[in-house]
């Protein structure tokens, strides 16, 4: 565990909340206006859905590359420098796709943004840096808790300034992405001191190696396994929400900002207050099956929901969702040094990227040819694809204990 004293650890946790904040409020106001500037270009709500499902696939492709080179630099150099660099390109790649005049321009700003993306590795790498393993659970839940409280402000930002044109969102993101460069300049502490950190190595930093290290453990490799279907069934949303709720709900970017940030409180309130006490009771492993069980069941109400308030009553137990990615990061973390927590984070992440590249292609291309007969058949087979994380997680929980309790 890293040596920063109690003060400057408050300093550290606080830049990393704020830092996690304003990302996530850049990213989410663009959310309820992106795809809608896609259909600007290409004129069909049904084609917007294949195309915004591509870009997120070059956005997931791009951290799938980016994301183990990324945390092993951090390994070597230190968390510091990677994430304030990352702010800083984050600001310009809003700024490309605020001036974009085609679509060609737009894939270009997804590609920036999901190289610059990839240092949220190093923030969770942070975390690890300096939380004891028993805390972990609770550190994660607070990351989450920053994304959710980012996604309650950036949706509504951006379906307010959406209505203002597709582009003031962009503008404002690439603002807020500036000002937590400037905030990180003078406030964030190094947290990997020199004599733990690692050369980087070509043979780390590739995807394949990177991942590599996923093999060292049984349960390591399994709990990778449930990373890369939560993370699938997730792009459920990023890929065909917005263009689903326009065309079953007649939704528009400010109703559509609103639910986002009714998602993003009930998101903070299960990882900001209840991660900790149900870890506590439960353990990370149970609690990591509550949580993509409550997923499992919100995904399949949201696609059965006929009206807008079945729609938004299924969000209460998607919420439970919430428990299972902190458990899930607290339960891998302890199974690798602190020399190698950067790496492990580029792994993971790059699992979640081999998602986020075929994920959205998927529920895009099941929205398109769905849309007029089944609208929420996407819906269904995200909650499929939860369900056989829980079964997945299960068995590899009762694999991890067994072995526990073999060496004891």
């Amino acid at each position: 565990m890293s040596l920063l004293n109690p003060k400057v650890r408050r300093a550290a946790l606080a830049f990393i909340f704020v830092t996690a904040v304003l990302d996530i409020v850049a990213m989410g106001i663009v959310i309820p206006v992106l795809p809608g500037l896609i259909e600007e270009f290409v004129g069909s709500n049904a084609r917007a859905g294949v195309i915004n499902g591509v870009f997120i696939a070059l956005w997931a492709g791009m951290q799938f590359v980016a994301s183990p080179i990324i945390g092993s630099l951090s390994d070597q150099y230190g968390r510091r420098p990677v994430i304030l660099l990352s702010c800083a390109g984050l600001a310009a790649d809003y700024v490309l796709m605020a001036l974009a005049p085609d679509l060609w321009w737009l894939a270009v700003g997804r590609i920036v943004a999901g190289i610059t993306s990839s240092s949220f590795t190093t923030i969770y790498a942070y975390m690890a840096d300096i939380t004891p393993p028993e805390q972990r659970a609770r550190a994660y839940g607070l990351i989450g808790a920053a994304f959710s409280g980012g996604f309650v402000l950036g949706p509504v930002m951006g379906g307010f300034l959406g209505e203002f044109g597709p582009r003031a969102p962009f503008w404002v993101a690439a603002a807020l992405s500036g000002v937590a460069f400037l905030y990180g300049l003078f406030v964030l502490p190094e947290s990997l001191p020199p004599e733990k950190r690692m050369a980087f190595s070509w043979r780390r930093a590739n995807p394949v190696g990177a991942m590599m290290l996923l093999r060292r453990h049984p349960e390591l490799s399994g709990l990778a396994g449930v990373t890369f279907l939560l993370h699938f069934a997730h792009h459920v949303f990023s890929a065909v929400f917005v263009l689903y709720a326009a065309a079953r709900y007649d939704w528009g970017p400010w109703q559509v900002g609103l639910l986002l940030a009714g998602v993003g409180v009930l998101d903070m309130i299960v990882q900001g207050l209840l991660v900790g006490p149900i870890v506590k009771r439960l353990g990370d492993r149970r609690a990591m099956i509550l949580g993509l069980i409550g997923g499992t069941v919100g995904l399949a109400l949201m696609g059965w929901a006929p009206t807008p308030l079945a729609f938004i009553l299924a969000m209460l137990p998607n919420a439970l969702w919430g428990l299972a990615m902190p458990t899930l990061q607290s339960l891998m973390t302890r199974r690798v040094g602190e020399d190698e927590q950067g790496q492990l984070q580029g792994a993971t992440m790059s699992v979640a990227s081999i998602a986020g590249v075929a994920s959205p292609l998927f529920f895009g291309w099941v929205y398109s040819v769905s849309v007029g007969s089944a609208p929420g058949l996407a819906f269904y087979l995200a909650a499929g694809v939860l369900a056989v994380a829980a079964i997945f997680g299960w068995i590899t929980v009762r694999k991890g204990q067994q072995s526990e309790a073999a060496t004891v």
